[in-house]
């Protein structure tokens, strides 16, 4: 499988590591990444045996099979409709972007006219498997999720206690921190969806790690779920376990036995 990366972060260093250098997924390799900086080209084509592109279009014709955006909601919003035009399926890091109702049928429907897919990993998150269970019978009731952060992370400043800074539905949630809360959308679009899923959100001095508690209620039972996610070595900001969702989702791509 030849894989295609939007973006030039953190996640898209730790794909072209495991996959091209480590080479974590056999038969599989980063074939092309497109970058808005160009300046890094050299260096990744060297580091990691990959072609960088400036542009979208010879981007998507470099012979690529499946896309992972790992870059910014904007970029979801500038070229997910475009790269499934040329009929690639699409792995979506930002899905905070999906909250835009109107997008999403727009991709969805444009996804079923061409018989392409977009596939959102989990993220740093857990429990999505009895979530969609619950929802595939309309058997699901409550949906909600606790995440507590470090105050710097989250007000840039220090507090002496733990101080709730948002409660309410994940659409308002991910409008006032979109650079946080990632998580409550997946775990939307996977239940409820993002106007019934509840969302808190707590600043408390205490913690070291992002630590997110899901709670779901329904005919088949209750779930509760929690995560405490070690950073990636490499930046503190992004959870280690977000990264390897997404390789699992690639990985999942080559599979012929899938669970879940």
């Amino acid at each position: 499988m030849k894989i295609g990366i939007i973006g030039g972060g953190n996640v898209a260093r730790f794909l072209l590591k495991s996959i091209n250098v480590d080479r974590r997924l056999p038969n599989c390799s980063v074939e092309s990444v497109f970058l808005r900086r160009p300046e890094v080209a050299s260096e990744w084509e060297c580091d990691y045996g990959t072609r960088i592109y400036t542009d979208l279009d010879a981007f998507l014709s470099s012979g690529i099979d499946i896309v992972v955006e790992a870059a910014t909601v904007q970029a979801v919003r500038e070229y997910a409709e475009q790269v499934i035009a040329r009929r690639k399926d699409l792995v979506i890091i930002s899905v905070g972007a999906l909250v835009d109702q109107e997008l999403y049928q727009r991709l969805n429907e444009l996804c079923r006219q061409l018989g392409t897919r977009i596939l959102l990993p989990s993220g740093a998150i857990g429990g999505l498997d009895v979530i969609r269970s619950a929802m595939a019978m309309q058997q699901l009731d409550e949906v909600s999720l606790t995440t507590r952060k470090p105050p710097q992370s989250l007000l840039g400043r220090m507090v002496e206690q733990e101080e709730v800074v948002f409660e309410g539905s994940a659409t308002e949630a991910i409008s006032r921190f979109p650079q946080n809360i990632n998580v409550s959308i997946v775990l939307s679009l996977a239940g409820l969806g993002c106007d019934k899923t509840r969302v808190k959100i707590v600043a408390d001095p205490r913690v070291t790690k992002n630590i997110h508690s899901i709670e779901a209620i329904g005919s088949f039972g209750q779930l509760c779920v929690k995560l405490e996610n070690n950073p990636m070595p490499e930046n503190p900001k992004t959870s280690h376990l977000a990264a390897l969702s997404v390789l699992s989702t690639l990985k999942k791509q080559t599979e012929r036995i899938l669970i879940g």
